[in-house]
This record gives C-alpha cells, sequence and structure tokens, in this order.
C-alpha cells in the first residue's frame, strides 16, 4: 500500500479561456482565440463551463471532495483588454473574488499567468517572436503581484511552453496555424523561456513571500526498437520537445550538446535561432530562484527514423488512429503494440513519468518541490440516470500517480497533483466532445453531475493512500 508524503496536495486545475466562458462580459479584451474561432465558427468559446459565474459552487464541491489545490489561469484580456495600458479594475475584481473564495474553502489557489491566451492585439504584432512582448508580460505579471500577491503565494509563469510553440508553428492547429516552420517554434520557445526568467527576476524584488516556478509539458520519447537511427530519433524528439526547455528554465543556459541537436534540425528544416547576448545571464540568474517545477504528462512518444519531409495529420476528433507526427530532420512517431491509446491516439504509459521525473531529479540535479500540474484521460462519456462510472479514468489516475509515489520512493520530492480537470471543459481542437472532469456538465444547462472518479478521489484524497 502506498502512502502519500505529509501535506501532499491533491489537486484539479483548470484554464481561464478552457473553463470561464463569457468571453465578452465585464470589459474582458479579445485573445487570439476569440478571432479565430469567431471566423472559423466551429465551437462556441463563450459557453464553456461558465467558471466565471459558477465558480463558488466548483470551489465549494472541491472543499467536500478532499481536493486542497487548484490550479487556474488569469485571463491577460481580462486584466489589459489590450494586452497593456490601462487596466480593467472588473477583471481584478473577478479574480479577487476567485482567490478569496479559493482560501475561504480550504483550496489553495496555484495560479497561472500565461495558459495559451495571449491577448489579440499582441498577437497580431507577433505573439512570443517578437521581444517587445515579453516587455508586456513582465508589467502584466507585476499587475497581477501587486494585486493578488498579498494571499496568492504559488505562482506559475507559463503553461507549456512547447505545446504552445508546437501548435502554433509545427502542427498549426493552433492560431496562426503555420505548419511545420521549426525555426519560429524555437524562437518563440526560448522567447518564452527568456519571458518566465524576467518574472522571476522581477518577483524575488517584490518582498513578496509566495513562490514561483514554471510548468512544462514533458513528453519522453523512446526508440521503437534498439536500432541506432531509432536512438538517434529518440534523441532528437527528447532534446527538441524537452531538454531545450529544461536546460533554460533548470540550468538557465543551454547545453553545448542540447544547442548542437537544435541547430541540426534547425538547419535541415530552414530555421534559425536568435539569442541575444544578454539572454543567458537573465535566465541563469532566473534558474537559481525558482522554487518548484510543474510538470504536465499525459503521454509518451515512441520513434523510429525517418527520411523525408514532415507529415503531421492532428487527431482533433477522436476518430482513433488517425494521427500522424513525421518531422523531417527527426524522427516518426509511431505506436507500440504493447502501449494502448486513447481515441486520440495519445498513449497511456505512466512508465514515462516515472521516467522523466528521474531525469529531472538526477539527470538535472533538480532537488526543489515538483508538481503534477495536469494529468488525466479525455474520453467520450455518456451520463446515465445522473451518474457517469469513468472507471477508465480512476484506473488511468491510479497508474500514474502509482508511478509518481516510485518516483518519490527514489528521492524526487513531488509535493502536489493537479487532475486535468475540475469539470469537463472547453478543449482547444475539440470543443466539447472531450472530457477530462470530475464533473460532468452539461454544457447547454451548464448543471454539474458527479462521476464515479470523483468519489474515489474523495476517499484516496482523505485516506491519503493509493488504493482502489
Amino acid at each position: 500500500m502506498l502512502k502519500f508524503p505529509e501535506n501532499f496536495v491533491f489537486g484539479v486545475a483548470t484554464a481561464a479561456y478552457q473553463a470561464e466562458g463569457n468571453t465578452k462580459v465585464d470589459d474582458r479584451g479579445p485573445c487570439y482565440w476569440d478571432e479565430f474561432l469567431e471566423k472559423n465558427k466551429k465551437f462556441n468559446p463563450n459557453t464553456a463551463s461558465d467558471f466565471y459565474h459558477k465558480y463558488e459552487e466548483d470551489i465549494e464541491f472541491c472543499n467536500t471532495f478532499g481536493v486542497n489545490g487548484i490550479r487556474i489561469s488569469i485571463s491577460w484580456s481580462r486584466i489589459l483588454p489590450l494586452g497593456e495600458g490601462k487596466v480593467n479594475p472588473k477583471g481584478i475584481a473577478y479574480y479577487n473574488k476567485l482567490i478569496d473564495t479559493c482560501i475561504e474553502n480550504g483550496v489553495e489557489p496555484f495560479v497561472t499567468l500565461h495558459h495559451f491566451d495571449t491577448p489579440l492585439p499582441l498577437f497580431k504584432e507577433g505573439d512570443w517572436l517578437q521581444r517587445r512582448m515579453i516587455d508586456c508580460f513582465v508589467e502584466y505579471a507585476r499587475i497581477c503581484f501587486e494585486n493578488f500577491g498579498d494571499r496568492v503565494t504559488k505562482w506559475f509563469t507559463i503553461n507549456e511552453p512547447w505545446s504552445l510553440a508546437a501548435g502554433q508553428y509545427v502542427i498549426g492547429h493552433f492560431p496562426p496555424n503555420i505548419r511545420y516552420d521549426l525555426g519560429k517554434a524555437a524562437q518563440a520557445m526560448h522567447n518564452m523561456v527568456l519571458a518566465h526568467a524576467k518574472v522571476v527576476n522581477l518577483y524575488k524584488t517584490m518582498g513578496l513571500t509566495g513562490e514561483i516556478g514554471v510548468v512544462h509539458i514533458l513528453e519522453p520519447k523512446f526508440p521503437i526498437d534498439e536500432n541506432s537511427a531509432n536512438k538517434k530519433a529518440a534523441l532528437y524528439e527528447h532534446t527538441f520537445c524537452n531538454r531545450f526547455m529544461l536546460d533554460a528554465t533548470l540550468k538557465g543556459e543551454y547545453h553545448p550538446t542540447t544547442l548542437q541537436i537544435v541547430n541540426e534540425i534547425l538547419s535541415a528544416n530552414d530555421g534559425e535561432l536568435t539569442i541575444q547576448k544578454e539572454d543567458t545571464l537573465i535566465m541563469k540568474e532566473a534558474s537559481t530562484k525558482i522554487d518548484f517545477l510543474g510538470i504536465n504528462y499525459y503521454q509518451s512518444h515512441f520513434m523510429e527514423e525517418y527520411d523525408g519531409e514532415s507529415v503531421i495529420n492532428h487527431n482533433g476528433t477522436g476518430e482513433k488512429d488517425t494521427s500522424m507526427y513525421a518531422i523531417k530532420g527527426v524522427g516518426k512517431r509511431v505506436l507500440h503494440p504493447d502501449v494502448p491509446t486513447t481515441d486520440w491516439d495519445w498513449s497511456i504509459y505512466p512508465e514515462g513519468l516515472y521516467e522523466m521525473l528521474l531525469e529531472v531529479y538526477q539527470g538535472y540535479g533538480f532537488t526543489k518541490p515538483i508538481y503534477i500540474t495536469e494529468n488525466g484521460v479525455g474520453v467520450k462519456e455518456q451520463i446515465k440516470d445522473n451518474m457517469v462510472d469513468d472507471t477508465e479514468r480512476i484506473d488511468y489516475i491510479y497508474g500514474h500517480l502509482e508511478a509518481v509515489l516510485r518516483a518519490v520512493e527514489k528521492g524526487v520530492d513531488v509535493q502536489g497533483y493537479f487532475l486535468w480537470s475540475l469539470m469537463d471543459v472547453f478543449s482547444w481542437t475539440n470543443g466539447y466532445n472531450k472530457r477530462y472532469g470530475l464533473l460532468y456538465v452539461d454544457f447547454e444547462t451548464q448543471e454539474r453531475f458527479i462521476k464515479k472518479s470523483a468519489y474515489w478521489y474523495k476517499k484516496m484524497a482523505t485516506q491519503k493512500v493509493l488504493s482502489k
């Protein structure tokens, strides 16, 4: 029987754009998703889960069901409708009420500053490809620290730099919907970790008593077999997607081997990366000051060699076995015959989380606290008699928490787990048919229904023992 560490956080996760809805109320400015989704008329994000109005009910659920931590993000466009300039007092008031409600219910708020939702004017200027964006982000962070830092003691700067850059410039399923431009992806990632560093350094000058870190999605890459070419493909993909970000945030500089591999990949794809002389000094300073690391983990990838042009097919509908991901100069993701996958072709492989935790701890020598800031499984669910039997979600969480606790036994300081997600939410490329929550949401009425997994999660959080 595996026990959790003392003071372990049994959390849930959300994101402003995916949960709040109400994108046009209380003087909120548009972010780039608003324009893109309205133009394509594919999904209506103004619905979401109406967390904007139902947060009190949802936070009370957390209190009742043993959840003592929640990841929320702040909508930059609610605070600064243009991304800079005049502050919106209605946005400040909303997040004050949300944060106070969390604290009153014994649910600690872990707050993310940027979760895939750049204000539209800054997006049109180039988003994370232009360095002025960094200065705007730092100023926005300062405003948040000044208004909420007296109560919020856990901050994350940016959510998943790799996922954002890949979505915008490699896969092309995030605006501006550019495909196969690895040069832009690398530059955006570098600018994001530089922005992260500047915000960490700012926070540490403000006399606040809280802690700050960053959230990385870490998806280990394994060769499909022992073939040397397949091992190389796994190494190159791992370096570009994982080590590039980990080097920057945990060491404050890119290891020479990391830069060599990244530049080889960029050269094969007609891309380049610009790093200014002062960037490393800023990143170095921040790497010594971050207080923790957030890790989002959903899947691992198995790699084989690939000698061709880049080809990607994103499975955004849940039509199983339709994914394709092959990058020129890197390799091709393939299915492992012994590893199950979801309808969205995501591998279910808890061992990958264990291996990634050990790499951060042993390979990078990172001994500070780690939070699993997102983990969960998206499924197509039906409600019957006001109940959802999501046993497969229980099995998924159990397997990944078992991997976490094995890593803890090896010395990794994991201090919390945040299930994605508290309730069913809007999904960037799936709309509302991919469900992750402990609470089933009827998106027409916004009524909540408690899933079987919520009762199991409550029992585990109460007893602080991993068991079924």
